[in-house]
């Protein structure tokens, strides 16, 4: 028996015209249930939208588990198609487990442990359902014996019916079936040849025996299934003894089977007909981008945003005015039941409703004595009882003088707004939409009418008042153009007048409509381009990036072989080295730039890539020796770059040496901050050059500010690999050990 709850669900969903939508969503569920999911909404979602991910098989329809758990909560006896419902679920649940899938779904299926009692019951069941006589040896006997039997009677009766005695009885060749026993059909007389029962006659008067060989193999049979039947009773007490004891298991499984069901219902429903699952927010804004109403066939898709608190649709007849405000309705009655629906998911947004009500159908009712108005003030009663509602309500003046009317629902959505209610409402009222329109909190929203072609677009534009076409519409279903000539004289000027304002007014924001559109497509079309350009560097980068890479590998390998050449002690292969590893560099732009109309000279101080030189000689414009720290090198002009200040620097009392455990020796003690740094940098290219992997500096502690600026300067120095404090016996705190 229905409640009076599922009894107004089952009426708004007529009126909305989801009952089709309904009923194909609700033939996905394994067993019935009610469409909302009972517990937190939000987590729901997250199921169903992390089922919506995996494919998978649909379980199997499966009975309620009510009945079944009432009799192991009273120590009862379970059938085999009971115990098998329940084999059924575990069935499923262990195939999902065989997956073993990640994330939210594969943590949900690693709670389920199967007991090893129950699958001491399910290995007694086939897949489907039967009993596996093959595990029980008397079982399979009896199931023996009874085929043995069946065929006996097989062959019994085909010996009678090639029989020469029976011959010129028999009626025909084969086999009779009545009341579920094997007969043969015969004529009158046969007694003295045939010994049997007659069971039944032919409308032709013949007579339809069974042979008493068959009479005596069915009873054989009857009493063997007898035996079997007792065997079965046996294994059902006992299955259902365990599964007693297993009630617990039992009642996860059915509750979790539930949610599992209505979770698959929605995703495989909305994977059937390419819907989209969309759940209510916490407010009360209803966007709707590209939906559809289920009950439209090649439907066109609308677009509403329907922020505030009233919405104010008018305009032509049979525009599809109805439609649109069953659409907003059903849109937040399957968004707050997660029903699959039609539209742009991530464009849209539904607001949550505690209910959701429909006035829309004509309440007059003859028997009770109420008339159309009296009806529809009934049905407003009601709204105002309601707490957090959406409301729709369609001809709103109906029943009642259009002026009346119009200054009296003014004041009940005043009301309704104080009252924050959401409502949707369709009216020809122009007086009625005028006194709402100057509303922040009233949306108006008009159906368009075509005039070219004469004939309703069913589209809609927000923030103007539309007019009725009523004429129009006349004209187009039949009614001759004489009395609508003479209607339009009895409307009056200033009223066709004001109707003209208002047409005027729609034509214009439709093709200001039209103007938004082909600029929207426009800056669409910039913004695919942007897009493919943007695609084209970045892949431009990253073969740029991986051309760096490699160079970079070749420059750090050539390198190393200019460092083992130093540790030898070759010069020419340092100089071989060298140019082979500043070759594998790219040229640098800036660099290359500047060597244009740049003339050098001997004596000139140069920088070769980070190395700073002078040069010593030349050969031609193209070629200069340089010498670098008491080594000289044979350079390209072009990689040359002229240093900002030729003036030589004062010299530094700077002590370099050798030491056997820490390589070479640099003392800064007495120097400035930047001297010092100043200092180190060249020493530390000086050793890099040499093939030094491990150096000691000298600071001092003093005042620490020169140790400070030492520390930091190794920190950024990006040849440093690491450095720490010198051990006691060469300096302790005053000195640092730098690796390279």
């Amino acid at each position: 028996m229905k409640t009076d709850k599922s009894s107004k669900i089952d009426h708004l969903i007529t009126q909305l015209d989801l009952g089709e939508h309904i009923e194909q969503f609700k033939s996905f569920f394994s067993r019935e249930h009610s469409l909302y999911i009972e517990g937190d909404q939000e987590l729901h979602f997250k199921y169903i939208k992390s089922l919506d991910t995996l494919e998978f098989k649909s379980p199997p329809k499966v009975a309620d588990f009510f009945e079944i758990r009432n009799h192991l909560k009273k120590h009862g006896v379970l059938n085999f198609e009971q115990i098998f419902e329940i084999v059924k679920v575990v069935r499923y649940f262990r195939y999902f487990k065989h997956r073993e899938l990640d994330g939210l779904i594969g943590e949900w299926m690693s709670k389920f442990d199967i007991p090893v009692k129950f699958t001491e019951v399910e290995k007694y069941f086939t897949q489907n359902g039967g009993f596996e006589e093959n595990l029980d040896e008397t079982l399979f006997g009896l199931s023996a014996r009874i085929k043995e039997h069946q065929n006996d009677m097989s062959g019994s009766l085909k010996r009678m019916m090639s029989s020469s005695k029976l011959a010129g009885y028999l009626v025909d060749t084969q086999v009779h079936f009545l009341n579920n026993e094997e007969c043969l059909l015969v004529r009158g007389g046969f007694n003295h040849v045939l010994k049997g029962a007659v069971i039944g006659r032919s409308t032709g008067g013949f007579f339809y025996v069974a042979p008493d060989s068959i009479l005596k193999s069915r009873e054989k049979i009857r009493y063997i299934k007898q035996e079997r039947e007792a065997i079965f009773y046996e294994y059902a007490k006992e299955f259902s003894a365990k599964l007693s004891e297993l009630q617990p298991f039992i009642n996860f499984i059915d509750k979790e089977f539930t949610k599992f069901d209505n979770y698959q219902a929605r995703v495989l429903f909305a994977k059937s007909k390419n819907l989209q699952l969309i759940k209510s927010k916490n407010d009360s804004k209803i966007i709707l981008e590209g939906f559809k109403h289920p009950a439209l066939h090649n439907a066109k898709a609308i677009s509403v945003d329907f922020s505030k608190n009233i919405l104010m649709i008018t305009g032509v007849n049979a525009g599809g005015k109805t439609m649109l405000l069953k659409s907003i309705l059903a849109s937040a009655f399957m968004a707050k039941y997660i029903i699959p629906m039609s539209l742009d998911e991530n464009k849209s947004h539904v607001g949550s409703f505690k209910s959701v009500l429909a006035i829309i159908d004509d309440p007059q009712n003859v028997k009770n004595d109420i008339s159309t108005f009296a009806g529809r003030m009934q049905e407003f009663s009601k709204i105002f009882t309601e707490k957090n509602a959406l409301v729709g309500v369609d001809e709103i003046e109906l029943g009642t003088d259009s002026d009346e009317a119009a200054a009296l629902f003014k004041v009940i959505l005043d009301d309704l707004i104080k009252r924050n209610q959401k409502v949707v409402v369709t009216t020809h009222h122009k007086r009625l939409a005028a006194l709402m329109a100057d509303r922040d909190d009233v949306e108006l929203m008009a159906a368009i009418y075509d005039e070219e072609q004469r004939k309703p677009t069913y589209e809609f534009m927000q923030g103007i008042i539309g007019k009725s076409y009523a004429f129009e519409t006349a004209s187009r279903y039949g009614i001759s153009n004489h009395i609508v000539n003479e209607a339009k004289v009895v409307y009056g000027d200033n009223s066709e007048k004001l109707s003209l304002l208002i047409e005027r007014g729609s034509q214009l924001e439709r093709e200001l409509k039209q103007k938004h559109k082909k600029v929207d497509e426009r800056l669409e079309g910039l913004r695919l381009k942007e897009l493919k350009l943007q695609e084209m560097q970045e892949a431009n980068q990253k073969e740029l990036d991986e051309q760096k890479s490699a160079l970079k590998r070749s420059y750090d390998v050539a390198i190393s072989e200019a460092k083992n050449a130093a540790k030898a002690g070759d010069t020419k292969a340092i100089h071989r080295a060298m140019s082979k590893a500043n070759n594998k560099l790219p040229p640098k732009e800036e660099a290359l730039s500047m060597q244009k109309d740049v003339a050098f000279s001997v004596g000139d101080s140069v920088k070769y890539h980070s190395s700073r030189g002078v040069i010593v000689s030349m050969k031609g414009e193209k070629e200069a020796m340089i010498e670098m720290d008491g080594m000289k090198v044979r350079v390209k002009t072009k990689h040359l770059r002229h240093t900002q200040n030729n003036i030589p620097k004062p010299q530094t009392n700077v002590k370099v040496s050798v030491e056997k455990r820490a390589g070479l020796k640099c003392d800064l003690h007495g120097m400035r901050a930047d001297e010092a740094c100043e200092v180190l940098d060249k020493f530390l290219n000086d050793a890099l050059i040499n093939g030094w992997d491990e150096v000691i500096v000298y600071h001092g502690i003093g005042t620490g500010k020169l140790s400070y600026a030492v520390k930091n300067f190794l920190a950024a120095h990006p040849s440093v690999k690491a450095f720490g404090d010198a051990p006691q016996h060469l300096g302790g705190f005053g000195a640092k050990i730098v690796s390279l």
